[in-house]
């Protein structure tokens, strides 16, 4: 492993359920690393297409002061760390590229046109929590009503048996990190799926055709406590787990105007 590759690349538990659409390119990548002398960016260079949209290069190709999403988009170069939150992001590269691609175009947009600011503009900052934290849910109505209503005894008790016949597919290679060591708090940004996630790569289709400026700007994203969903964390079997208001929040009260 190279000298700079010093994050736990053996802690990622490849059988986890949220990771069964990432394991067959991801666990090779991630054996080579622990066993080859190679950088991250190198390991994921070996794994892209010759006709992928970007490829990945050391993070001090980055000249100091230029924005990080704005370069992508003019060289087409992903600056990548010797780490796993830039290992994840690499992944979601290689699985989802025009999405990823999109999702770029609107962060240079967006900066091209605000420049860096202390805070996000609301098209930024959407792209950003998705890109960091999202994920797509395909399930029944049922399920994304109680979903939508925050009616967690619903969702995970009452319609358990409904969750059989849904798929959730992790997008935010942030999250993608955190769950290596995973924390019941642990929140998704599920976008709605309404079609059958049966091909990585028709999702990625889709899905990059879906990402509207004015439409993101509003955060179309409905939180979901991943580690809830039946079938992902043994420890969601126990009685009284979605009782803790703090994770399984309820709905807010629409404001009074």
């Amino acid at each position: 492993m190279a000298a700079g590759v010093s994050q736990p690349f053996d802690a990622i538990d490849w059988s986890a359920p949220w990771l069964a659409p990432w394991r067959a390119l991801g666990q090779p990548l991630a054996q080579q690393l622990l066993q080859d002398e190679l950088s991250v960016h190198q390991a994921l260079q070996t794994a892209a297409p010759q006709a992928a949209p970007v490829v990945f290069v050391p993070q001090s190709a980055l000249p100091e002061g230029t924005a990080y999403e704005q370069y992508i988009w003019d060289t087409r170069r992903v600056p990548t760390r010797d780490n796993l939150h830039d290992f994840f992001n690499g992944l979601v590269w290689l699985q989802f590229p025009r999405t990823k691609r999109r999702l770029n175009q609107l962060q240079a947009q967006a900066l091209a046109a605000d420049g860096v600011q202390a805070v996000r503009g609301p098209l930024r900052d959407a792209v950003t929590v998705f890109d960091e934290n999202g994920a797509l849910l395909q399930a029944p109505d049922a399920l994304w009503d109680a979903l939508r209503a925050r009616d967690w005894q619903r969702l995970f008790i009452d319609l358990r048996p409904l969750w059989a016949e849904a798929r959730l597919v992790l997008f935010g290679h942030a999250l993608l990190e955190k769950l290596v060591s995973p924390r019941k708090p642990m929140v998704a940004h599920v976008f709605h799926a309404p079609v059958a996630m049966n091909s990585i790569a028709d999702v990625d289709g889709w899905l990059a055709d879906q990402v509207d400026a004015s439409a993101w700007s509003t955060k179309p994203f409905t939180p979901l406590p991943v580690l809830g969903v039946p079938g992902w964390w043994p420890a969601n079997e126990a009685q009284g787990f979605y009782d803790d208001a703090q994770v399984f929040r309820p709905l807010r009260a629409a404001p009074v105007p």
